[in-house]
């Protein structure tokens, strides 16, 4: 008896080692196209993993991947684990000296420092990971996976991030669509920076149900004059904040002759969401529009209160 529960034991112990391997070697060589379309060999699964933007740390550590993370930006302050990383420098010029340091097997970044391009000639091995959509998302999710070997995770958390844009969409589907302006920065309060067509904000407002009155502005990241937010007239405005700190004040609109005639401000409809949920490309950003349609359509996230 006592050697058939040991044979037991040992069938449950290989199978569980059985899964655990299988978790782990999905991985398999191949060239992978990343975001600046270039065509990336990648031979064996990255054990040394280092990002230095945000959003990239963010997916990694969702994937479960965060033992393989050896390096971050001084930006990668999500999750709170990340901060205890080695850090390689400044997101927009990150040390290459400090990311050789870290031996890595891959870099990751999203192509905007042109320092890292130098790696080519010092033979380590980056990818490009630069999502200009809601559907590019979900690729970089699924090619990180990939390249990774953790594919069935990736393919996992994408179907969840799905499950719950979907569950927004539902909420919101038959509620009038609201005008919104989001604000960047309002340091020039007759021209004010926002979120054009093409950038996440702009696609998340529409999925909350709302309408950017910047839409039809031509670049994701814009100038937008007083007098055309004036004619648009929003009735609900967008503040982003870093750390909790709004970058433009909802005071200083309120004070404003020209912005306090807006519905927003008279109805007092100015909010002020973390930047990080929706500026950016991680998982959060289902989170961000979470928020976005709270903001935008309060009574239909009421919950009961007696």
């Amino acid at each position: 008896m006592k050697f058939r529960r040991l044979g037991i034991i040992a069938i449950v112990l290989s199978l569980l080692i059985s899964a655990v391997t299988g978790c782990q070697s999905q991985f398999e060589p191949g060239t992978y196209i990343d975001d600046m379309g270039r065509a990336v060999s990648i031979d064996e699964m990255p054990k040394r993993i280092v990002s230095h933007v945000p959003p990239i740390t963010e997916t990694l550590f969702a994937l479960g991947l965060e033992e393989r993370v050896v390096g971050v930006s001084d930006y990668c302050d999500y999750p709170e684990e990340a901060r205890l990383k080695p850090s390689v420098g400044n997101y927009f010029n990150p040390s290459i000296e400090s990311i050789v340091a870290q031996a890595p097997d891959l870099v990751l970044t999203d192509g905007h420092s042109e320092g890292i391009k130098s790696l080519d000639g010092l033979g380590i091995t980056y990818l490009v990971i630069d999502p200009k959509d809601i559907d590019g998302i979900f690729r970089d999710i699924e090619l990180l996976g990939k390249v990774t070997g953790v594919e069935a995770g990736a393919e996992k958390l994408i179907e969840e991030m799905k499950q719950d844009i979907s569950r927004v969409q539902n909420q919101v589907n038959d509620a009038p669509s609201v005008r919104v302006f989001y604000i960047i920065d309002a340091t020039d309060l007759n021209n004010p920076w926002t979120a054009g067509s093409g950038s996440f904000v702009d696609s998340l407002i529409v999925l909350a149900g709302g309408e950017n009155i910047a839409a039809e502005a031509p670049a994701p990241w814009v100038q937008f004059s007083i007098e055309a937010v004036i004619s648009a007239d929003p009735e609900v405005i967008i503040l982003p904040a870093k750390h909790g700190t709004a970058f433009t004040s909802p005071e200083v609109l309120k004070e404003h002759p020209v912005w306090r005639e807006t519905t927003a401000v008279k109805q007092d409809r100015i909010y002020i969401i973390d930047g990080d949920l929706v500026d950016g490309y991680g998982p959060r950003i289902i989170q961000g529009l979470e928020e976005i349609a709270k903001i935008i359509h309060p009574e239909l996230f009421q919950t009961g209160v007696d």
